[in-house]
């Protein structure tokens, strides 16, 4: 049975736009670092899965953002790219630069109106910003009519003075007027108080669209968007999973449930085709190398379990009792046995492609290849374990590293030894032996020997990716080296390769990607100090 009843398009009035920042915010997470093919893959993804929006970077920030930006924009169709810019004339041109090549471009520009971030960050007075606002938003009106303004930090700042720059922004053009918790201080109801002063300040506030953008520093990121939303807002700012600075965002699979199960309550929803949520977080999980955790909402594994005998009892009665919502409108129904050890190149490439995974050539046979490695192990592979080699075998061909092979000797009589060999980005390969505590601990020894660098382990999860005995592994690192945290994930059904493969990536994104990121950084604006953003 559906939970959710016979779902109709909402009328327009009644429909929340769904802006995800994924990509931008959620990549400012610590040790996360994303190439642009994985942001493109994401991309890709996003659109599947149906927001109306996708926040693609801060092209000014670096080189690398901007071109992820570009091959968003030119490769991914559907949604708004958008780009965020700083008041910066500089900024305003590398996002339109970025962006210019989609169907849809938007440019989305902020300047801080609290006066903690005006006094001490941007070290200016409130004349200064309602001119850069003013400016700003008139230089993305010169480039494209989709243009979106955010006053930084509003929920701290006064609201005459937020009014007074809205209204400057509203007059120059802007499209959206986005209203950030910048640092998720904001209560639900100081919130919806805070945008129904608003619509009362600003003329023409109540002819474009008001967005909400809500930080969870407080845990409160879900509910505040939601007051905002029936304060008259009608768009959300979210990210999968709830990834971003600090504690994060709002999570777009929680506001996009809350707002598709409890349509009853508030008359609001989206056009999310909620069947690719579950897909959608575990791709940017694995991508990340934020794991989900298991009591997560809406998406976690434990989101449909019953422990309590009660609560058994009455699901296996009838499963309203205890359940709000059907697993199989969010796709965590996707474990179904899709192909077996005899299945052959056409039966997987038509799988992949029924994931959203079109693949052929050299890519097809790679995939092929670590599939049937799989199928000699497991009894049957699931969509789950084809997800999972795919996008374990995109991240092998992105990485400077390579795991090339390992050994390992243990037992309970001497210390473990582990030899391996890594492929070095100039495709020599380095081999190297370490002894440790147990196993795991041994080949990591051994592949910072053959990188030739030190690392500190900050964090190791092994979780299985379906279940049994011979269920894939998939390993999440975080480590930290050169100042810098990185992450890496492993896929294999061997917990030692699937470790090995994880520290190898984390490695390879800790040390090259902060030497890229390093020389990218340095040829930006030299005068344009980053700041976080809404």
């Amino acid at each position: 049975m559906s939970y959710l009843g016979d779902v109709k398009a909402a009328p327009e009035q009644d429909r929340v736009r769904v802006f995800d920042t994924t990509l931008r915010d959620g990549e400012q997470s610590p040790g996360i670092s994303l190439n642009t093919a994985e942001k493109v893959e994401i991309a890709q993804q996003l659109a599947r899965l149906g927001v109306d929006v996708i926040e693609a970077g801060f092209p000014i920030t670096s080189p690398g953002d901007f071109e992820a930006v570009q091959a968003i924009a030119r490769q991914v169709e559907g949604p708004v790219i958008a780009g965020l810019a700083r008041t910066h004339k500089a900024d305003i041109d590398a996002a339109w630069n970025a962006v210019k090549d989609a169907p849809r471009p938007r440019i989305h520009t902020f300047i801080s109106t609290s006066d903690i971030h005006i006094e001490h960050q941007l070290k200016t007075t409130h004349e200064d910003v309602k001119g850069q606002a003013k400016a700003a938003v008139a230089m993305a009106r010169a480039y494209t009519d989709d243009v979106e303004f955010s006053p930084m930090d509003a929920t701290r700042a006064d609201v005459e003075f937020t009014a007074e720059v809205c209204a400057i922004a509203v007059a120059e053009g802007a499209t959206t007027i986005n209203i950030p918790d910048t640092v998720g201080y904001t209560t639900p109801e100081e919130y919806a108080a805070h945008l129904t002063r608003l619509y009362q300040l600003v003329p023409g506030l109540d002819g474009i669209t008001l967005s909400v953008h809500c930080h969870d520093d407080l845990g409160l990121a879900v509910s505040n968007s939601y007051a905002g939303l029936q304060a008259g807002a009608r768009q959300v700012e979210c990210a999968i999973n709830g990834i971003g600075e600090r504690a994060g965002n709002c999570s777009l699979e929680e506001i996009v449930m809350l707002l598709r199960t409890r349509r009853d309550v508030h008359g609001l929803d989206t056009t999310v085709d909620t069947r690719e949520l579950a897909r959608t977080s575990r791709m940017v999980s694995r991508l990340t190398g934020y794991s989900v955790p298991p009591n997560k909402a809406v998406v976690g594994r434990n989101a449909f379990a019953h422990e309590s005998g009660i609560h058994q009892d009455g699901v296996l009665k009838e499963r309203s009792t205890y359940e709000i919502m059907d697993a199989t409108e969010v796709g965590l129904d996707s474990n179904a046995i899709v192909l077996g050890k005899h299945s052959g190149r056409h039966a997987l490439k038509d799988a992949l492609e029924q994931l959203g995974f079109h693949v052929d050539g050299q890519e097809l046979r790679q995939a092929f290849k670590r599939f049937k490695e799989i199928a000699d192990k497991k009894k049957q592979v699931t969509a789950l374990d084809l997800e999972a080699i795919v996008s374990d075998e995109m991240r092998e061909r992105s990485e400077s590293y390579n795991l090339a092979w390992f050994e390992v000797e243990a037992g309970t009589r001497r210390d473990p030894l582990a030899t391996v060999c890594v492929t070095l980005p100039s495709g020599e390969e380095s081999q190297a032996e370490a002894t440790g505590d147990g196993p795991v601990d041994a080949i990591f020894g051994a592949i910072r020997e053959a990188v030739g660098t030190d690392a500190d382990l900050r964090r190791y999860e092994v979780e299985a990716v379906t279940e049994g005995t011979d269920a894939l592994g998939e390993v999440t690192v975080v480590l930290r080296a050169n100042d810098r945290l990185a992450s890496g994930q492993g896929v294999a059904t061997d917990i030692l390769e699937a470790s090995a493969r994880a520290y190898v990536r984390a490695l390879s994104n800790a040390l090259e990607g902060a030497a890229i990121r390093e020389a990218e950084e340095a040829t930006a604006d030299a005068a344009a100090e980053r700041t976080p953003g809404p």
